[in-house]
């Protein structure tokens, strides 16, 4: 059985998110949402968040089952919609400023029955 959560649109770069998404790669639920909780990353937050929402998808879709057996199966971080700005600079001057955007997939699997 597979259980997914999407997080779009989040206010960070991917490169920072991608560093938390590879922490927890392939590792059992339990143990992902703890090593989130004491990282010392800005990102950590919103993908452990996110994690959990998976893991509420997965008991709403089967209440039968053992959060115990959840693992990681696949975690993605796209680049989202880039919002430029424009910071104004000496003598009339400007310079953009690119404030990038997320979009996180996480799959989660509990290893029967899938493929």
């Amino acid at each position: 059985m597979q259980a997914q959560a999407k997080l779009r649109q989040l206010r960070m770069a991917p490169r920072k998110v991608r560093l938390m998404a590879d922490l927890v790669r392939g590792k059992p639920v339990n143990e992902a949402v703890n090593e989130l909780r004491f990282a010392r990353k800005a990102a950590a937050k919103p993908v452990e968040k996110l994690i959990k929402s998976a893991i509420a998808n997965a008991v709403q879709g089967n209440p039968n089952l053992d959060v115990d057996d959840l693992v990681i199966s696949t975690i993605t971080v796209d680049q989202g919609p880039i919002r430029w700005s424009i910071m104004p600079r000496a003598m009339g001057r400007a310079f953009w400023i690119s404030k990038k955007t997320s979009h996180v997939t996480v799959v989660l699997s509990d290893g029967a029955g899938d493929e």
